[in-house]
């Protein structure tokens, strides 16, 4: 017990300290817990934009110069049947749109329908207008409040939607929100059945709950703070939900399994406690560090929605590593043998290994060229139609058709044509409008010019209507010749340039996200294991993984493939936030699953420097970890597909099936046998390196 490193040491403070440290997180969680029922209410529903970019700056220019009527201004469809704009039934619809619309907050003035402009020609159709007041994410709160009002709206065969890019935006994330939150209903029943046969008791089977809440409310009430002085989105919190779900099961299951094993082995929980810490512990904190890497990459990219998104995924992971690290082993000393209170019958508190897994390993070292080739040939296949995977941003497939915004989208192509509700708008100088007028109205993408609205300063703004759907891909052939041939000084704006331009940001951004996540990956592996060979194997086989996954992903929500059981109607393409986002969330899980089975096998190595009890040892140590941990996973994450949009659908696709591929096939097969054919060299480390990495271990003395 002297030769502790200073993670066993904190679990042996903690182990002893039981009161102090449940006082000091019961303090922390409850004072953040009074912020945390207001998060939801407090984040941004928009942000989904390249900061910074042309179209963002012509937005900006217009809500200051134009009156607010941007892309951010709330667009109310009104139409009928039987009756047109001039029928009181049809009039009274409108005065009570407009009305709703003065009474919202963050709408400026209400602009009424007009005939050849927003009263379609055969009047079944019209369009109220309100400006922006507000910053884009005001007005997607302005959507929320008017879509109350405006459901009243509507009677007598006249028909009221809220559509536009705020309309579009506040649809979007309710109906996310609430696939979000069946498919966490649907899975919860599963994650606890997995976790009290993967833990083999009632109590041990708490104690990821224990992690998730605790970790969900202060990074809950963490994030509505943040959101007082920044614009953090929405998904910020769904995203630290399952980061901390997840987590906590990883983490709870490796240290517990441990726990067990050295509480059998010394009878002390002190003790077992400290030496929990001092292997199991070390691992945790690497891989926790290891997730905060790959989520910290995601901050390259331009966006608010998805630096907050990534700010979010990783205040959970803070808090979840920081209550595994002290809570946890405070509660595990506590209990000390009521651990295993509530066990079912076939658990063994005290088995280090798990027999299965060290059969399973033993057949691998027997045949690893035949079985790792199995694992190889199947990933690689998988992986095929990554090569012609495309990318878009999302079209109006995303919002379930019942929702105003669809419907009101659907009335708008209908009644003014099929690019209508893909309005772009050209920023120029009141001297240029004409000639910018002029050659926008020339142009092959442009089926028609509004006529130009003039504001302060010498702003100027010339709508025009693409002849293509906003979807199309043709829509940013034409915004960028629209860029390249325009009069100098001219900006391009309206949500399809807005689109055009994220997804012009993250595509640029997507090849240095992946390098540094991979890079600094790498050398956290190397760090922790002191072997080049293995780390860089390790960070390979997560590429396969990857790989894999999308090579799924595009052949379900880009090809069509099975999409009929998904119940979705495919875009043609993939979410464009889907390479850079997800590569990032996949590679966190992975890494998780790489650390545990590599630092068991590093511990065994460091004792016995035989290659064989390396791989068997580590492989029949973290084996059951990572397989029941990976079974909630996959569990959680397809029940995502089952329900709700396509992007919560795509995400758990390819989430699932990346989790899938990653334990079964790569960690519980291709990474033993790749230890297995490396030999001793797995665990090679040059003499310069060793000279100046610092000497961790994750065996306990």
């Amino acid at each position: 017990m002297n030769n502790v490193g200073p993670i066993g040491r904190l679990g042996r403070y903690t182990a002893t300290h039981f009161k102090q440290v449940a006082i000091g997180w019961g303090i922390l969680v409850l004072v953040l817990a009074v912020f945390a029922p207001r998060v939801e209410s407090a984040l941004s529903g928009a942000g989904w934009e390249a900061s910074g970019s042309e179209s963002v700056q012509a937005r900006q220019l217009i809500d200051k110069n134009v009156g607010g009527l941007s892309s951010s201004a709330l667009q109310v469809v009104v139409h009928s049947k039987t009756q047109t704009a001039t029928d009181p039934a049809f009039q009274a619809a409108i005065a009570k749109a407009t009305a709703t619309l003065r009474d919202t907050e963050f709408v400026g003035r209400v602009i009424p329908p007009q005939p050849g402009l927003s009263i379609s020609e055969d009047g079944h159709t019209a369009i109220v207008q309100g400006a922006a007041a507000g910053t884009s994410n005001d007005m997607v709160r302005a959507a929320d409040d008017a879509k109350k009002g405006l459901e009243k709206a509507g009677a007598d065969g006249v028909e009221v939607h809220l559509t536009g890019a705020s309309g579009l935006w506040s649809d979007f994330n309710h109906a996310n929100l609430t696939a979000m939150l069946k498919s966490e209903v649907i899975s919860w029943p599963v994650t606890m059945a997995i976790l009290v046969v993967a833990f083999g008791s009632l109590v041990a089977a708490g104690l990821p709950l224990m992690l998730t809440i605790t970790g969900l409310v202060a990074a809950a009430g963490s994030l509505f703070l943040g959101a007082q002085v920044l614009d953090i989105s929405v998904w910020a919190f769904n995203f630290a939900m399952m980061f901390a779900l997840a987590l906590g099961i990883d983490y709870a299951l490796f240290m517990v399994m441990r726990f067990r094993s050295a509480r059998a082995e010394h009878g002390d929980p002190v003790r077992a406690v400290t030496e929990t810490m001092d292997t199991a512990g070390k691992a945790v904190l690497f891989s926790g560090i290891t997730v905060l890497i790959s989520l910290t990459a995601v901050m390259l990219v331009p966006s608010p929605a998805f630096r907050s998104m990534a700010l979010g995924i990783m205040l959970a992971v803070i808090f979840v590593l920081a209550a595994t690290l002290t809570l946890l082993p405070a509660v595990l000393g506590h209990l000390d043998g009521k651990v295993d209170k509530g066990a079912l019958p076939w658990l063994r508190s005290g088995e280090a290994r798990s027999p299965r897994f060290e059969a399973w390993a033993t057949t691998i070292w027997k045949h690893p060229k035949k079985l790792g080739a199995v694992a190889l040939v199947a990933l690689v296949v998988l992986m095929i139609p990554v090569l012609g995977i495309k990318t878009g941003m999302p079209s109006i497939k995303v919002v379930p058709s019942e929702d105003g915004s669809a419907q009101g989208y659907a009335l708008v192509k209908q009644a003014f044509g099929p690019g209508a509700p893909g309005q772009l708008q050209l920023v120029t100088t009141t001297g240029e409008a004409p000639a910018v007028a002029k050659a926008a109205g020339s142009d092959r993408g442009i089926a028609r010019v509004i006529p130009t609205m003039t504001g302060t300063g010498g702003v100027a703004v010339v709508p025009v209507i693409p002849n293509v759907d906003a979807s199309d891909p043709a829509l940013g052939t034409t915004i960028d010749r629209l860029r390249a041939e325009l009069p100098a000084g001219t900006k391009v704006g309206g949500q399809p340039a807005e689109n055009h331009d994220l997804e012009a940001a993250l595509s640029s951004k997507t090849p240095l996200v992946v390098g540094v996540v991979l890079g600094l990956g790498f050398l956290l592996l190397l760090l922790a294991l002191q072997a080049p060979i293995i780390a860089a194997v390790g960070v390979i086989t997560n590429l396969l993984a990857v790989g894999a996954a999308f090579g799924v992903g595009r052949l379900v929500f880009q090809d069509g493939v099975g999409a009929s059981v998904l119940g979705l109607d495919s875009q043609g393409f993939l979410d464009a936030w889907a390479p850079v986002f997800f590569f990032a969330m996949i590679f966190a899980i992975s890494m998780d699953y790489t650390v545990f089975l590599l630092s068991a096998a590093k511990e065994r190595w460091d004792i016995t420097k035989n290659p064989r009890d390396a791989m068997i040892g580590g492989l029949a140590g973290s084996g059951r970890v990572i397989f029941a941990a990976a079974a909630v996973m996959v569990a959680i994450f397809f029940t995502f597909s089952l329900s709700g949009p396509i992007p919560p659908k795509e995400m758990g696709v390819i989430l699932g099936v990346a989790v899938l591929l990653d334990a079964f096939l790569i960690r519980l097969l291709l990474l033993p046998a790749a230890l297995r054919l490396l030999g001793k060299w797995a665990w090679w480390t040059p003499r310069s390196l060793a000279k100046v990495l610092p000497d961790i271990r994750f065996g306990h003395a």
